[in-house]
């Protein structure tokens, strides 16, 4: 059960009907999950996978929007948020899957975005893709390199504007949160005409920093590493690069409610965007004109509490749907239960 269907209310705001980031119009989330043994013994396990986060059904190189992310902290090993924050659009999927997988995933999201779009790198210019990152190495024998470039590509294919899938799949696959099991988890809420939802892929904290259910949850690791989390904010709210950096900055709001104070070996990074506005690649304009939300209207305070509500509520989702898990060396993360 999903903490909004347990009768716990997080925040103000209404959710989406799905509550899930596939609430906001024409977004898409596709999972591949790898859960096999990778020798004889078992001892190496492949317990990882991707998740992709498509902003729109179309072709996001051709049709870009406006996006921006921020950096709680930097302890991770993302591609191309540097180009997202200098240029403020998005061009590709968001690709989310484990630390040494970034390579793997880069390539594949290139090799399906070729061939969707023959004109990179040939005609008209590179591409920017975009990668995020948790380490899954407790669970996971990251050294083997179990995720492919093929795994980048059928995650892709396997997006749908459905309710996103949560818990020990895709990137979440090997995630650990607060010594239990964590991974994907994902909300929403309405505001007025609008729609924000997020997707979190949560493997962060220690146990005695939970701030849910502290004394009741048995189990769970009593000392994991300090780990990481990937925040992925979508909205069809109207809104500029520099507004989608100051909804970004409120979702640490919501990570430390939950108990996190940003570790110092944890990466924890926002990737935000708005699919409000298309930007067209091939253009022969001078002028582009857009219309976007005042920053003194009261929906843009909405939006910042928005922001924090669904990051809570994302990672709480994340531990109520996962599932007990074994991985690499018979190890197992057990799945968070309140006594």
């Amino acid at each position: 059960m999903k903490i909004g269907e347990s009768g716990m209310t997080l925040g103000k705001l209404p959710t989406g009907k799905k509550n899930c980031i596939t609430d906001v119009k024409g977004v898409m989330v596709g999972h591949v999950t790898l859960d096999y043994p990778l020798d004889e013994t078992g001892k190496e396990y492949a317990c990882t996978g991707v998740t992709a986060i498509l902003p729109h059904q179309g072709n996001v190189f051709k049709q870009k929007v406006t996006a921006a992310s921020y950096v709680l902290n930097g302890f991770g090993k993302t591609t191309g948020l540097v180009q997202v924050n200098e240029l403020g659009v998005l061009e590709s999927p968001i690709m989310l899957t484990n630390t040494f997988a970034v390579p793997a995933v880069t390539q594949g999201t290139l090799e399906y975005m070729f061939s969707v779009t023959p004109e990179i790198g040939d005609s008209t210019g590179t591409l920017n893709v975009v990668v995020g990152e948790c380490n899954d190495s407790y669970l996971n024998s990251i050294r083997l390199f179990p995720v492919k470039s093929k795994h980048a590509i059928e995650a892709i294919k396997n997006a749908s504007e459905g309710p996103a899938e949560e818990g020990a799949v895709g990137a979440g696959k090997g995630m650990i949160c607060f010594g239990y099991k964590g991974g994907i988890g994902t909300s929403s809420r309405m505001i007025e005409n609008y729609t924000l939802g997020c997707l979190v892929l949560s493997n962060f904290g220690r146990k005695e920093d939970f701030q849910f259910f502290r004394n009741e949850c048995g189990g769970g690791l009593s000392d994991p590493t300090d780990g990481s989390i990937m925040m992925v904010l979508a909205t069809d709210a109207p809104l500029s690069e520099r507004q989608l950096l100051r909804v970004a900055k409120r979702c640490g709001i919501g990570l430390g409610r939950t108990g996190s104070h940003f570790s110092h070996g944890s990466g924890d990074i926002v990737i935000a965007f708005s699919t409000a506005h298309k930007i067209e690649h091939f253009s022969e304009a001078s002028l582009e004109t857009k219309t976007i939300l005042r920053d003194d209207h009261h929906i843009m305070n909405l939006l910042f509490a928005g922001a924090a509500e669904t990051v809570e509520e994302a990672i709480l989702n994340s531990l109520s749907q996962a599932v007990t898990t074994k991985g690499r060396a018979d190890r197992v993360v057990e799945k968070m239960n309140v006594n």
